[in-house]
């Protein structure tokens, strides 16, 4: 298994080769003729770059921005070049901005927040690489949860370094199971396929682990629309629910956490992305003081302390918190299996991703399944609250910061997969 740690050495390098003194550096003959060798890797990120969603997808940027700089200073084998297109989480949008990025020579695409954009695209993806063996093209998944990705609709080409909706609510209601002070839960979630999965899951799993517990409201509502949750909010302090289960994310969250802040709700909130970009500054705002909790790959208070290094440098280089672990360990590997294919041809390449084990950013153990590409890894469940000794980083400036408080391994989250994966000839 290859060590995180190997990946975290340069980490301190790219930062330096950033500054002002870098700019001035001219390279001289032997560095230009090294560079002249090194095989260029153009990744098109695609994800909403305006609108409710473009401070989520911003920050994705930025992790993939970064990464390309670590792997760079890294090796001079392979030189990764990230171009961003803006999909506003449309579908359509999603697909042209995928062929303007094979058309700019990228033959890496990622992609992750919005489901609806991740089904067209493995779609077009695995249509695009039939239809041109030439300029084929690997899918990198790194936030798109819907179930269907890597089950019936599962593809060679696609590969899903975020956990699937399932495992995380299947880590999500294990956790629930243990608190007996949770006696009403209320669902709210996005209208879409991924919203539709995490409430029906969450009825299925309650029901199995804790049927006492009583569901006293399912509401959805349209993706990155609803400009003012207090309605809702209102709902839910009528239904009586002491605890809220949702996979809103983006404005969705925020929106949700600042009605529930203004209206004084004294809820629990379990969450798939209540870490998000400006969610921190309203759960802050709520005064729930580790009564917010989320379903994670693991933050950097609970990582060793080569994670911890890693995570001061990226927040010195970028001014943001890693929300997207997640991006570190799929170009981690992406790498790895460039370096062990011999080349960036997305065949080759994707013949060895399917087989990379890699130490995830924060946990224990990682690999991808060759049945269906998912990659599996140590599971958290984090509360939100004031910092306390052990914790070295708060997220936003609130003083407040992520704390575990459950853990699921790696060997516990591998739910079974109806993939029936299709091979190249």
């Amino acid at each position: 298994m290859t060590s995180i740690r190997e990946a975290l050495r340069g980490a301190v390098i790219a930062v330096s080769l950033c500054g002002p003194s870098a700019i001035l550096a001219l390279p001289g003959p032997a560095a230009a003729q090294e560079a002249a060798k090194q095989e260029v890797v153009k990744i098109a990120f695609i994800d909403p770059l305006s609108g409710g969603g473009a401070p989520t997808g911003e920050a994705g940027l930025r992790h993939f921005q970064y990464m390309a700089e670590v792997l760079n200073a890294r090796q001079k084998q392979f030189r990764f070049e990230v171009l961003a297109y803006d999909n506003k989480v449309n579908p359509q949008e999603t697909l042209i901005a995928a062929q303007k990025g094979i058309d700019a020579g990228a033959r890496v695409l990622v992609q992750g927040n919005g489901s609806s954009a991740a089904a067209a695209l493995t779609d077009f993806v695995a249509k695009h690489n039939e239809r041109n063996p030439s300029r084929q093209v690997i899918y990198i998944n790194y936030s798109a949860v819907d179930p269907s990705l890597t089950n019936e609709k599962c593809n060679f080409w696609h590969f899903r370094f975020d956990a699937n909706s399932d495992i995380k609510m299947e880590a999500l209601t294990n956790f629930m199971k243990t608190r007996p002070e949770i006696k009403k839960v209320y669902l709210i979630n996005q209208d879409y396929s991924f919203g539709q999965s995490v409430r029906q899951q969450a009825r299925a799993m309650l029901k199995a682990k804790r049927p006492d517990i009583e569901i006293v409201g399912d509401e959805v509502t349209p993706l990155q629309k609803v400009n003012d949750f207090a309605p809702y909010v209102t709902k839910i302090r009528a239904s009586g629910a002491d605890s809220v289960i949702t996979g809103n994310w983006a404005q969705d969250i925020n929106l949700l956490l600042k009605a529930a802040a203004e209206a004084g709700l004294q809820a629990s909130f379990y969450t798939y992305y209540a870490g998000g970009t400006g969610a921190p500054t309203v759960v802050r705002q709520t005064g729930l003081a580790h009564r917010v909790f989320e379903v994670k790959q693991g933050g950097a208070n609970e990582g060793d302390a080569a994670t911890q290094e890693f995570e001061a440098a990226f927040r010195a280089r970028t001014g943001i918190g890693s929300t997207y672990p997640r991006a570190f360990n799929a170009m981690n590997a992406l790498l790895i299996a460039m370096q062990e294919a011999g080349s960036s041809e997305a065949r080759k390449v994707a013949a060895r991703l399917e087989q990379v084990r890699i130490k995830p950013y924060v946990g224990s153990e990682g690999f991808v399944r060759p049945d269906d590409h998912q990659y599996f890894q140590t599971m958290f469940v984090s509360s939100f609250g004031p910092m306390e000794p052990g914790m070295r980083f708060d997220e936003e400036g609130t003083g407040w910061g992520w704390k575990k408080a459950g853990e699921v391994q790696t060997k516990d989250t591998l739910l079974p997969t109806t993939c029936k994966m299709e091979r190249p000839s």
